[in-house]
């Protein structure tokens, strides 16, 4: 008797044990929805809005120095986002990340110098810390996600990267759209159309904030207790120097590092250049929102579809390869060929350039993401951490070397940069990488 009720207790067991992950899938599915959406809602308005920044607070191009001094602050800050990340724990992170981009919403409701620079640098603080933390609790939702079903952890990484930049690149399209609406009946530079979006903007950021806060906690370090709080700063601040110094001493990290710096290049090519240069003598001020809509699309779509496609470093160069390739037309079709023209080609062109931007930073987006959570994810804070920095810095520089330098100028130094990101990368993918491979990985 003893021994069947042992042997029932061993039949009854794995019962109990099946039955875990059905709860758990539903959990990190759910926490995906939540933070993909939450960032949609948090960067439709800040998206559209960092857009307009350069048209409608022209005065002593306030806008534009705003904007270049929000990246600049990013930058710095995002030496320390790692540290941060780890005290508060990913999913807090996220959550006071929104609390900058509502105050640079509301900034933008009276722009004045008094309001704009502070909020600007504030918001620099909490887009390293929110980013790091976006990073850091995708991956590590999709690890424990590959570890309880036994899948394969970088096609589970690839598939949630590709939800979540697919649910976020989405944000131009649905942002400019809100913006093309209700500034279409107050015109140019009209103060009741900019202020009304702005204030529908911050309305729709409450919202994400809000919906922000029913993530679940991923980080275990946050049941620790306070009495390891002492420990923790040590350890977090030990892990910080490891992350900035020796993060740069290995060669995988210097070979993503340009690609990582291109990616910041093209995003802010597209709002500070392209917007600028190309859609507006084309399509008009009106007409930018619409450019921008189409970029949105195409990078959403392209987003969804490449994380499925990822299944790990093989399917990642290839990926990348063919982002890259389009970006390339794009940037010899503007130094070789193209010139604004009128009729329906002129307003053509400019379209099929933005939906090819928008598919190359699709690609950028989920594989950058990807990769550094497949290479990195024994330090994943870290590895996002100098993401945010390159990324940041890149663009700080195209905002601050807008009013100085010309349209051709910036596109040479576009593609010299696309060149060398791609060799870097192909290098790292093709060869490097086989060196740190191990049976075990």
């Amino acid at each position: 008797m003893a021994s069947d009720s042992v042997d029932a207790r061993d039949e009854e067991a794995p019962l109990v044990v099946d039955s875990l992950p059905i709860h758990k899938l539903k959990n990190h599915t759910k926490d995906i929805h939540i933070l993909s959406f939450g960032f949609l809602l948090i960067f439709l308005a800040y998206g559209a809005a960092q857009n307009l920044e350069t048209t409608v607070n022209t005065e002593q191009d306030m806008g534009t120095i705003s904007l270049g001094i929000l990246y600049l602050s990013f930058t710095f800050f995002s030496l320390f986002a790692s540290l941060v990340v780890r005290l508060l724990g990913s999913k807090n992170a996220v959550v006071l990340g929104t609390t900058g981009y509502w105050l640079f919403i509301a900034a933008n409701i009276k722009p004045t110098w008094y309001t704009m620079i502070p909020a600007s640098l504030y918001m620099g603080f909490a887009a390293s810390i929110i980013w790091v933390g976006e990073g850091t609790y995708l991956t590590s939702t999709a690890c424990r996600h590959a570890r309880d079903y036994n899948l394969h952890e970088a096609t589970v990484i690839g598939s949630f990267n590709g939800e979540f930049w697919g649910m976020f690149a989405s944000h131009q399209f649905v942002g400019n759209l809100i913006s093309l609406a209700i500034l279409r009946d107050g015109g140019e530079g009209s103060t009741n159309g900019t202020t009304l979006l702005f204030v529908v903007f911050l309305c729709i950021m409450t919202f994400g904030m809000i919906l922000m806060c029913f993530l679940s906690k991923r980080d275990s370090k946050e049941d620790e207790g306070l009495e390891n709080s002492s420990f923790s700063l040590y350890s977090s601040l030990k892990s910080l120097s490891k992350s900035i110094i020796i993060a740069l001493l290995d060669i995988r990290m210097l070979l993503i590092i340009p690609l990582i710096a291109y990616s910041g290049l093209q995003q802010a090519f597209v709002w500070a250049e392209f917007t600028k240069d190309i859609a507006t003598p084309a399509l008009g001020v009106s007409g930018v929102g619409g450019a921008m809509a189409v970029y949105g699309a195409f990078d959403a779509i392209c987003s969804l579809t490449a994380g499925r496609l990822t299944s790990g470093l093989q399917s990642i160069t290839w990926i990348v390869s063919a982002g890259a390739f389009l970006h390339a037309i794009v940037f010899l079709w503007i130094l070789l060929k193209y010139s604004l023209t009128s009729g329906i080609i002129g307003v053509i062109y400019p379209l099929i350039m933005a939906a090819l931007l928008g598919i190359g930073d699709g690609v950028l987006n989920t594989q950058l993401s990807a990769l550094l959570g497949i290479l990195f994810k024994h330090d994943t804070e870290g590895a996002f951490a100098q993401l945010k920095v390159w990324q940041s810095a890149s663009i700080a520089f195209v905002f601050f070397a807008n009013p100085y330098i010309s349209l051709h100028a910036m596109v040479l130094i576009m593609f010299a940069a696309l060149c060398v990101s791609v060799v870097g990368f192909l290098f790292l993918t093709l060869h490097v990488e086989k060196a740190f491979s191990s049976p075990s990985s």
